[in-house]
């Protein structure tokens, strides 16, 4: 079974650029027909998708934060990364890899990343 693991800094300044990492296991990143994301939830919000990589390196955005955004893959690793760019209050959330054959079959258990100066 998949499993999946995010990391990252917990608190990141204003205007920063955040990077947060999810490392896979249970399979190999380039599994084909294997999708992954990241997801993130603000507080007292609902979910919202970021960006997606799908097992040959196609990569997809959220139109509102693609400007902002980008998901690349380390695949000696088998670990895919997000940074968000031009960070702001509002980026404060808990970010969630996720991943499977239709996007969302397998959670991390998040982490909270918290944006503040």
């Amino acid at each position: 079974q998949m499993q999946l693991q995010e990391s990252g800094p917990g608190l990141a300044a204003p205007s920063q650029t955040l990077s947060v990492h999810c490392t896979v296991s249970g399979g190999a990143i380039t599994a084909n027909r294997y999708y992954y994301a990241w997801v993130r939830q603000p507080p007292g919000k609902g979910l919202q998708w970021i960006a997606g990589l799908r097992w040959d390196g196609q990569t997809y955005y959220n139109p509102s934060l693609k400007s902002r955004s980008s998901i690349s893959r380390d695949t000696s690793s088998n670990q895919f990364t997000l940074n968000l760019a031009s960070l702001t209050p509002e980026d404060t959330a808990v970010y969630y890899c996720v991943g499977g054959q239709s996007w969302h079959d397998y959670w991390g258990q998040g982490t909270q990343v918290t944006v503040s100066s």
